[in-house]
């Protein structure tokens, strides 16, 4: 087949590289260019805006040499604006909201699996390819994406919200591998990234401090942060919007004994609350709304499904039973409460290794109250 893959610069994508062009297929690859600082910043009207260097050029001088050592075409792919528009200002948005999205399951759905798999289709390829760690069995009318066979590196979570029709054009030629044997691949094959870091920023922007980065698209607004408990306050927060449910690093609060904990927030009020303990009953729900649903496999809800769930990356596997509501959301009741589940974030399900979908974190409720109308109720 004729394949383009989408190489990073890094580990991952270039062993894939290699696999593909391995087996015999007719590999080409792609490095997507989807920030510049400079471009974005004239769309802002501000070009002193975010001046940090992106490591982009250094990724894509990185994915030079290894198409180079592999003896492979490389493209070189902008979507500058796309991500942007569908990407980055989404991202936003929701973080004015006060909620907290995942900018990666962002990028694969709009970028990685729309953009780019188009730009690969109009180019005359028959499938596309990435480094991901997940795995798909494809079948006469549908395919199925599953875990990767490595489970400490599991990427499927963040590829719950493609659509069918890229997913029964794409291949994970990772799937079946684990960490130290790609790094041991890339060893024998002399690559130069074989020893390279793994990315752990904001997709395609790169490592930032994510606050001082975010503070240039939402300017920070300090505000008391009050122990939701006691009503008492215990400093100041450096922009309510920057906080996330469960989040215990940056508070800045060691005057008093804790740990603390972030339990929830107000944009109206500019408040951010904090509970102490690691156990705190204000850090669990017991069910949650979920919305904007994508389905790979033909799914029944007439009846309740019981089935597994994750609602972050890297969280262990919740029971969890998912019923119809209006408005094509689901109903999502957890066998066990669960701490930090958060809204704008990914509610990602599975059968077994099956991958069958996800959605959206629209709300989460104790008792089926919401968590704003429980700490309206308490203040």
């Amino acid at each position: 087949m004729k394949i383009l893959l989408g190489l990073s610069g890094g580990v991952d994508s270039a062993v894939a590289a290699y696999l593909l062009k391995a087996q015999g297929h007719d590999v080409e690859c792609a490095f997507m260019r989807n920030w510049d600082s400079l471009t974005n910043n004239d769309i802002l009207g501000n070009p002193t805006l975010d001046a940090a260097i992106c490591t982009q050029e250094e990724d894509y001088n990185d994915a030079l040499a290894v198409a180079s050592s592999l003896g492979l075409k490389i493209h070189r792919v902008d979507f500058i604006k796309e991500y942007w528009d569908e990407v980055f200002s989404f991202f936003l948005s929701e973080y004015k909201k006060g909620r907290t999205p995942n900018p990666d399951i962002l990028c694969n759905k709009f970028i990685k699996f729309d953009h780019f798999f188009d730009y690969a289709m109009k180019n005359g390829f028959d499938k596309v390819a990435t480094g991901h760690y997940a795995r798909v069995v494809h079948h006469k009318d549908h395919s199925e994406l599953l875990k990767g066979l490595d489970l400490n590196k599991d990427q499927s979570y963040f590829l719950a919200q493609i659509s069918q029709k890229a997913l029964a054009k794409t291949l994970f030629p990772l799937g079946e591998l684990e960490k130290p044997e790609v790094r041991r691949i890339a060893e024998l094959l002399n690559l130069s990234v074989a020893k390279k870091k793994d990315s752990t920023g904001i997709c395609f922007i790169g490592e930032r401090d994510f606050k001082a980065f975010l503070a240039n698209y939402l300017p920070a607004k300090s505000g008391d942060i009050i122990d939701l408990e006691t009503k008492t306050v215990l400093g100041k927060h450096l922009g309510v919007l920057y906080y996330t449910l469960g989040q215990r690093k940056g508070l800045d609060i060691n005057a008093y004994e804790g740990p603390w904990f972030v339990a929830g927030k107000d944009i109206q009020s500019n408040e951010l609350y904090v509970v102490k303990g690691q156990n705190n009953p204000w850090l669990t729900s017991e069910s949650a709304l979920i919305t904007d649903l994508n389905w790979f496999n033909p799914i029944d809800l007439s009846e309740p499904l019981t089935c597994m769930a994750k609602f972050r990356y890297r969280q262990k596997d919740q029971k969890v039973t998912i019923r119809a509501v209006e408005n094509h959301a689901i109903w999502v009741d957890f066998k066990n409460p669960i701490a930090a589940v958060t809204p704008g974030q990914e509610a990602v399900f599975y059968i077994g290794d099956i991958c069958i979908g996800g959605g959206v974190i629209e709300d989460v409720y104790v008792d089926k109250i919401s968590l704003q109308e429980r700490i309206k109720a308490h203040r």
